[in-house]
């Protein structure tokens, strides 16, 4: 195990705090460069194009965000089994769960591309798009679709890393996509007044970077984890693979399931006009920004779980966890205080239209719920997610993603006629649910057996 020297970090020792701080800092500042970049989207659009582009940046994304779950869910699964195998010290199964990652997901990201083409003005048509939108909202889809490659690649590189124990290097590759859209955005949209496909392209082009890079610096790299870049090195292990799609397809389940539960509200929100279909935007990137910690921390502590769960340090695993939750009920009572206390402008960096910021206040009690609810979802999913169970996870896709958020929108938003914000409503208290199924996963200590 010589070659884990310098590309891999043990989380199984040292102080519990500090080694967590350290390891979820850099994607700490990662998560909230990408959230910043993703939001600049939504800013820029807002003030120079408006409403509409608004809206269209509000409906793409999600669509994008959508089809990103195969990358989410199966990126996940393989930082927790490459994270095991490192505490397990199996420098073989690292391997070749990296080459098989790498064809598999890079051969999905471009079969979900060309059918996303293919049936783009359908999309648009489920989802209600508003019809002052709708052009703009094509041609942030289609921009966005032809670069869905370097997301999916962008992933793997990261959970690979992270895997590791590398919190570091996906912060400086994810800083290169983000500084790059925010000047490209500034740049397409207001200079070249190239409107929301300019939005898209910054998007795409700091993504292709960013890839290219993290490619690079793992190729320069491959002689400290044994994976040689050869053609041989990809082809897809069979034992890997089923280990990949035991773990990977629950969660990208999950991924999917939150994801096409937040497509379906966003289809009843665009029922009603453009206004709410761009306020729907803002909702959406305020809960980007206050799932950053959250998303950090969940990183973070999937793979401490996943090592010290190898090396069967249980004690750890539990110190993990508590610091997580506290930390993340700080930052959200925060958050939360400056919703309250400043919220004209906290609305007002996103457009300067007055019908939508006539109506903004309606988001304030669902954004705060889901502050807390970000911060109870992070330790639960460190240990769903580091424990490597593949039917927990399957379970809160059912409940989180169907059931729960489907399911009390639509009572919140129909049956009680509370309309839009009961939407919000609905999304945000489904939010809690990982909280209820971890809490029960944890207390039954099933956690400390390997499945």
């Amino acid at each position: 195990m010589e070659r884990r020297a310098t590309m891999v970090k043990d989380l199984t020792a040292g102080q519990v705090v500090p080694l967590l701080l350290r390891f979820a800092l850099p994607l700490f500042v990662s998560n909230a460069l990408q959230a910043v970049y993703n939001v600049v989207d939504m800013v820029v659009v807002g003030n120079y194009i408006g409403k509409a582009g608004m809206s269209a940046v509000s409906i793409g994304g999600d669509l994008l965000h959508l089809l990103t779950f195969v990358a989410m869910g199966f990126c996940s699964a393989g930082q927790v089994i490459i994270a095991r195998a490192v505490g397990e010290q199996r420098p073989e199964d690292i391997q070749k769960t990296i080459g098989t990652m790498f064809s598999f997901l890079l051969s999905v990201s471009a079969g979900i591309a060309l059918v996303c083409f293919l049936l783009r003005n359908s999309l648009l048509s489920w989802l209600n798009t508003p019809a002052a939108a709708r052009d703009y909202a094509m041609d942030y889809l289609v921009t966005c679709v032809c670069g869905l490659v370097f997301i999916y690649g962008y992933n793997i590189v990261s959970a690979i890393l992270r895997g590791m124990g590398d919190s570091k290097r996906p912060f400086l590759f994810i800083a290169i996509a983000a500084i790059l859209n925010m000047i490209l955005d500034v740049l397409f949209v207001k200079y070249f007044h190239m409107e929301v496909f300019g939005a898209a392209l910054a998007t795409v082009i700091g993504q292709g970077v960013s890839f290219l890079a993290s490619l690079v610096y793992l190729y320069r790299r491959r002689e400290s984890f044994g994976f040689d870049f050869k053609a041989r090195s990809f082809r897809i292990d069979k034992a890997a693979f089923r280990r990949l799609v035991a773990l990977g397809v629950p969660m990208a389940i999950q991924a999917a399931a939150v994801n096409l539960s937040k497509i379906v509200l966003m289809s009843w929100i665009n029922l009603f006009d453009v206004t709410y279909s761009a306020l729907a935007g803002i909702f959406n990137k305020l809960n980007t920004m206050c799932g950053v910690i959250s998303q950090s921390f969940t990183t973070a502590g999937s793979t401490m779980v996943g090592q010290n769960l190898g090396a069967r340090k249980y004690k750890r695993v539990n110190q993990t966890l508590l610091t997580i939750l506290i930390i993340g009920m700080g930052f959200g009572t925060l958050f939360s205080a400056v919703m309250l206390l400043w919220p004209a402008g906290v609305y007002g960096m996103f457009t300067p239209d007055p019908d939508v910021l006539a109506v903004a206040a309606v988001l304030t009690v669902p954004v705060i719920l889901n502050f807390y609810g970000a911060a109870t979802r992070s330790p639960s999913f460190s240990l769903i997610n580091g424990s490597g169970r593949p039917r927990l996870n399957l379970a809160v896709a059912i409940i989180d993603g169907v059931i729960s958020r489907i399911g009390l929108a639509a009572l919140f938003g129909f049956a009680l006629h509370w309309d839009c914000f009961g939407f919000w409503m609905g999304d945000a208290l489904a939010g809690f649910m990982p909280l209820v199924i971890g809490g029960v996963f944890y207390l039954s200590g099933r956690w400390k057996n390997k499945e």
